[in-house]
């Protein structure tokens, strides 16, 4: 089965600027990249993680045996399915899931269901939801509400409900607090402009957290990655610093692009343009040194997602969007 397509580096040499990445332009975080270097990368890393966990947990009030950790969110999501998606189970998504997670169930040989509507039950045999929190790429997020309602609806199911994080620390969205039925899943290099460490934990019940590291090899965690995570809690100033920075940037992106088509944005890093022929668009940015996301594996082929860079950065994409336009290459 071929891999998922993502944003970012491909085999392709590439040196411009890249809008396709959701990350904080700012990053990396120096203190989280300090962390890497002074890591012990000579030795094993401790096999359990406990120093790590404990350290996570208590910085969300959590016990170190509701911590799983992972490199990448993508380790996690694949877990979660073998371990709680069956052959022939039911995966349910609010909107595309992740392309890591939806390959992850085909691999399994179970049904990826897509609504565009919180759902209100759940058919037998759903044993994953899934929640972009907020989604990838639409920015769309339910209430808080909404999501105590879809966690409860989950546990009367014998369902478990994956709230994917990775863009929350740069929205106002509020936290689900603890929930039997809910993993959160956290990829904080995002936030921190830090993705190639690859850090990323998930938040549950003890008896989850157990099977997720029953299918983890040993040392799955290297040594910097772990040191990135266990400083996270003392990094955390950096966002404070950096993100309403990025958010004033999305927003003016946001103005500037609507002036050349019907923009989408909610907050996040990212927002969506629509382009009557995305795939073109994509390859004449490209062509220019400009990266952006075609959306068709989301379902979406009329729209290219756009991260924030700085406002110079900004401004070259602007500039080359309209000329795209008054070229014939419209958007709407």
């Amino acid at each position: 089965m071929p891999q998922s397509p993502h944003g970012g580096p491909d085999s392709t040499p590439f040196t411009g600027l890249d809008f396709s990445v959701n990350a904080n332009p700012y990053g990396p975080n120096p203190l989280l990249v300090q962390a890497l270097r002074d890591a012990d990368h000579a030795a094993y890393p401790e096999p359990t993680y406990a120093d790590v966990r404990s350290r996570l947990g208590a910085w969300h009030g959590l016990d170190a045996a509701q911590v799983a950790l992972a490199t990448g969110a993508s380790d996690l999501l694949h877990r979660l399915v073998r371990a709680f998606l069956p052959a022939r189970g039911t995966l349910l998504s609010l909107h595309a899931p992740f392309g890591e997670l939806a390959r992850a169930a085909a691999l399994n040989r179970a049904t990826v269901v897509t609504v565009p509507n919180v759902p209100e039950t759940l058919a037998p045999g759903t044993r994953l939801v899934y929640v972009g929190y907020p989604h990838n790429p639409t920015g769309h997020a339910p209430t808080l509400e909404q999501l105590r309602a879809l966690a409860d609806l989950c546990a009367n199911a014998d369902a478990l409900l994956i709230l994917d994080e990775a863009y929350a620390p740069f929205t106002t969205l509020p936290t689900l607090t603890r929930h039997p039925a809910v993993v959160r899943v956290l990829s904080p290099g995002k936030a921190h402009g830090l993705v190639g460490a690859r850090p990323a934990y998930a938040l549950a019940d003890p008896d989850v957290v157990a099977a997720l590291d029953n299918l983890a090899p040993a040392w799955h965690v290297p040594a910097g990655t772990a040191a990135v995570l266990a400083a996270l809690p003392a990094g955390a100033s950096f966002l404070m610093q950096t993100l309403p920075r990025v958010a004033q940037h999305a927003a003016v992106l946001a103005t500037d692009l609507g002036a050349l088509g019907h923009v989408g944005h909610h907050g996040t890093p990212f927002l969506t343009l629509r382009a009557p022929d995305a795939a073109h668009t994509c390859a004449a940015l490209l062509a220019q040194g400009l990266r952006v996301r075609d959306c068709a594996s989301y379902g979406l082929p009329d729209t290219v997602r756009i991260s924030t860079l700085t406002p110079g950065e900004n401004a070259t994409l602007i500039r080359a969007l309209g000329e795209l336009v008054r070229g014939g290459g419209r958007h709407g």
